[in-house]
């Protein structure tokens, strides 16, 4: 981004631990000259603090009020310039209330990388915010939000420049155990293994306790072969060790999102052609149906052709919005409000 754009700005970031993604954000808003206090927004990731917030919040909210007691114990000394939160899933109203107080000169900033269907807290608190943006072009026209969608990280940039032609699997899909993304992965390695192309698939499962729960209230999980299901969840160095053997990353999104994954980015990103389930994608200004195929979940069919051809490059200036570094500046500095849509 040249400059450090954010050179000495006191942040106050609060995100859920996302598969690093939080770490990753943190390093780089430090990396451009800020000065950053993160707290996971939970007061516990075990799997049991999870289900009963996802469930019944209400039961947790002890234990969340003495939690954010506690960050405000810590910072109250602290006047932050910006204080960004991502998703606020159990933000509580107190915390806002007296965060204002403590740093009434402070740029509060939302982002949600989560569709609010599955996010209700967050919108009651949406008023506390001076900018609020999400990933999901929908939500973000019927809040009032800006749209911003999401990004790759350094690490899968520096894969486009070493691309070969000579890769150990066609195909690649990695992701959460979750709605219809076992049926339909199953059915793409059938028609891999009657077409001699090669698949490597890894569906990663939370915990046993959670597998079981879901086979019990989720119709989908019936499906599941168990023995497929992995309980440790891949490094961000493994995963890219896997799309560095891999010609193209196969997306399943939820059926419930509509914004973007952080996957479709992350390929586009390493320079990987996209097989993805979400339609919305056709609306993108860098859809180019040369790098991307849109799979219909109901009708798996999947091109030959389209496995055979090369990746298109996409434009430096389009690539650098899709990076971390065009996030953060749309985040913090200016977003291009009509950039992505068509």
């Amino acid at each position: 981004m040249g400059a450090k754009i954010l050179l000495n700005k006191k942040i106050l970031f609060i995100c859920l631990k996302t598969f690093n993604y939080e770490k990753e954000i943190n390093e780089k808003l430090i990396s451009l000259g800020a000065s950053v206090d993160y707290f996971d927004e939970r007061p516990s990731n075990s799997t049991i603090a999870k289900s009963i917030i996802r469930v019944k919040k209400s039961l947790y909210k002890k234990k969340i009020h003495t939690y954010y007691l506690h960050i405000l114990n810590k910072i109250k000394h602290n006047k932050y310039d910006f204080f960004f939160l991502i998703k606020g899933e159990v933000m509580p109203f107190f915390f806002l209330e007296e965060l204002k107080k403590l740093s009434p000169k402070c740029e509060f900033i939302y982002y949600t990388w989560d569709s609010f269907e599955n996010n209700l807290n967050a919108i009651s608190i949406l008023p506390f915010f001076d900018k609020k943006m999400s990933f999901d072009n929908k939500d973000a026209f019927k809040y009032g939000m800006e749209f911003r969608p999401l990004f790759f990280i350094d690490k899968y940039r520096e894969l486009s420049k070493s691309n070969s032609a000579n890769f150990k699997y066609d195909l690649l899909l990695i992701g959460t155990a979750h709605s219809d993304r076992y049926r339909i992965g199953k059915i793409i390695t059938k028609w891999c293994n009657e077409y001699n192309f090669k698949i490597f698939t890894y569906y990663y499962m939370q915990s046993k306790i959670v597998y079981f729960m879901k086979l019990l209230f989720q119709k989908s999980f019936k499906s599941y072969n168990y023995s497929k299901l992995n309980f440790k969840s891949l490094s961000t160095k493994q995963i890219i060790s896997f799309y560095k053997k891999s010609k193209i990353i196969i997306d399943i999104n939820h059926p419930n999102q509509r914004g973007l994954t952080m996957r479709t980015f992350e390929t586009l990103g390493a320079g990987k052609k996209l097989i993805t389930t979400n339609r919305q994608i056709k609306e993108y200004s860098f859809y180019n149906d040369q790098n991307i195929f849109i799979l219909d979940r109901e009708n798996i069919l999947i091109s030959s052709d389209f496995l055979k051809s090369p990746f298109k490059k996409i434009d430096d200036d389009l690539v650098f919005e899709m990076s971390i570094s065009g996030w953060i500046k749309s985040i913090f500095i200016k977003n291009k409000a009509n950039y992505w849509i068509n």
